[in-house]
Order: C-alpha cells, then structure tokens, then sequence
C-alpha cells in the first residue's frame, strides 16, 4: 500500500487538496469493487490542526502532523494562493520534513504554483519545472538555480514532479495513478473525472504579457516600440540603431532584462496579436497573417505552432468565439 501524504499549507487552494485526496480514494473505491485491495493510505498533513483557507471561508482539519509521519511514499504539494512570499514565510516550517521525507525515498510532487514551495526546499536546484505560466517570471526571478519550462504540463526529475498551471495538475495525478497502479486504472480514472488523458502542453492556453519589472530604460522602449508596431517588419540591427545600442550589447541587455532575445520576443508579440484576432474575429487565418507582419504562410505556421503547440486553424477551432459556430454552419450546408 502507498502512503499519500496531502499537504495542507496556509494560503493554499482548497480545490488542490481536495482533487488528489478524491482521486486516490475513488481509486481505492474502483479496486474494491473489483475485488481487489485498497491501494492508497492517504492523509492530510498539515502545521496544526485547523487550517483556514481562502480568508476564513473554508476550514480544513489535517489528520496528521508532520512530526506525526515518519515515512511516507508520496508528498504532494497543493497550489498557493495569495501573495507568495507571504504564503511562503507562512509555510516554511514544512520544509525541512520535505527534504527529511525525499531522503529517506519519498517522491515529491507539486501542484500548479506549489512549485514555489517546493523550490524552496532546494529539491528542484539543477533539475527541470513547471508551474503556472502567469507566474513564470517571478518563479525564474526567485529561483534562478532551477530549470523552468513553463510550457510543460508535467514534469518528472528523480522523484520529483511538477505540473502547470490550474487544472493541469489533474495530468500530474492520473501519471501519478498509473504509476502506481497501471494503464487500465488510469484510464478509467480518467474517464470517471472527465479528463484528457496524456496532455503534455500547455502552451495554447499561455498569454504573452512581456516581462517589464526591470530597469533597463532603452530596452522597456524598445519592448513598447515591438508592441505598438505589430504589424511592422524589422530586424534587430534596426532596433538596436533604433535605440543607439550597438547589436551584441542590444540582445545581451534584452535577453538580460526579459529572459526573450529580441527575435523570440517579436515572435511572441505577433503570435499574442495573431492569437487574440483568432479568438475573437472573423478573418481567416491568411488575413491575420499579414495583420502581424508576415507574408510567409509556412513561417508563420511554423512560429505559431512552435509557441502554441497548435497550427493557426486549429488554434481558431479550439478557442474561436465564432468558429464554433461558423463551422457548424458550413457543415449543415454541406448536407
């Protein structure tokens, strides 16, 4: 039998500590009613004995301590919520018990921005993350040491796991099911809760919102002057004569300061652009292409798909207010 210890911090979301301890009990429930034995033991570890969440709302009640657990087989980290560094300092008693349980061979796994709390335990220096992309500046800002790959929906680095952001940790879980059980199990977890099994993007739901919070003047106008000319061609020796920085110290400075070079950042500004006209317009995917400054269709395939892990038509199909609607209707006509 596994042991499946749930933490449960202050400033946590209640819904990612309620979603895994639902899950690995309902797994519990369908080998029952196979006639097989319970696989999971599953508590809620918290600080102390009451945890109020989401300002006083809701009241979680913890089993066990940490003192109380010796071993276990599986933390899990629920997201944070609220300022971060505050729901960091809040929480920091839980982990030197993170680092205890991973030496004596636990494995550890966060959820969404639980990743903050997990990096803080120096667990993930020198190994790959995922986290919400909203927060991936911040994370990259605070822990430098770690190697974050926002796009992803699960990450797996000896023992240790990660999910993106919001419901994606439901990913994480039924990987976490499989492992433990099998295929099969999984499955049918995921047909139970309604999830899609095996995605591993979440890049078509990232939103670019270029990072400023630095101080390097010239290269904040020339990330203002990329965003306000969308549909312009340029080059980077243009940007850089542009704002008088000779070309090498330009990328230099701008990688420094926006963790893009200027070339992904231009990308990244028309892909945004391309993406919000998609979703809310009625021009076809051609028609946006050259709104945002390409004149290539296979260039900007390419570049779209290289950001959002979906072709343009595919990505207007999934998140199109009226493509729904538009496809519907070329379909009746058809028939």
């Amino acid at each position: 039998m596994k042991h499946i210890s749930i933490l449960v911090p202050e400033f946590s979301v209640l819904d990612s500590i309620t979603a895994p301890r639902y899950l690995f009990t309902a797994v519990n429930d369908f080998l029952a009613a196979a006639g097989k034995p319970p696989m999971f033991e599953v508590h809620l570890v918290g600080l102390k004995k009451t945890v109020h969440l989401h300002g006083g709302l809701f009241s979680v009640h913890p089993d066990m301590l940490p003192e109380d657990v010796q071993k276990t087989d599986l933390v899990l980290i629920p997201a944070l919520t609220g300022d971060i560094h505050t729901a960091l300092e809040q929480n920091k008693a839980f982990l030197p018990w993170i680092r205890m349980q991973y030496e004596r061979g636990a494995e550890v796994a966060s959820l969404c921005i639980g990743a903050f709390l997990l990096a803080s335990t120096g667990l993930l220096d020198g190994k790959k993350c995922s986290t919400h992309w909203l927060f991936a500046h911040e994370f990259q800002r605070m822990f430098p040491e770690v190697t974050l790959v926002a796009d992803r929906i699960v990450t797996e680095e000896r023992r240790i796991f990660t999910s993106g952001g919001a419901n994606s940790y439901w990913n994480l879980l039924l990987l976490l099911v499989e492992k433990y059980t099998d295929r099969a199990m999984a499955v049918l977890a995921a047909k139970f809760f309604a999830i899609e099994i095996d995605r591993n993007s979440q890049s078509a739901f990232m939103m670019f919102n270029g990072q400023k919070s630095h101080e390097d003047e010239p290269i904040r106008l020339a990330q203002a002057f990329i965003e306000e000319n969308v549909a312009e061609k340029f080059s980077v020796d243009e940007l850089a004569m542009r704002f008088a920085i000779g070309r090498r110290n330009f990328e230099r400075r701008f990688k420094k300061a926006t963790n893009n070079t200027p070339v992904e950042y231009i990308q990244r500004v028309k892909i945004e652009a391309a993406k919000k006209s998609l979703e809310t317009g009625r021009k076809n995917v051609n028609e946006v292409m050259y709104d945002v400054g390409y004149s290539d269709v296979k260039a900007f395939r390419s570049v779209f798909k290289k950001v959002t892990g979906l072709s343009p038509v595919e990505y207007k199909n999934k998140f199109s207010m009226t493509g729904g609607v538009e496809s519907a209707g070329r379909a009746a006509h058809r028939h």
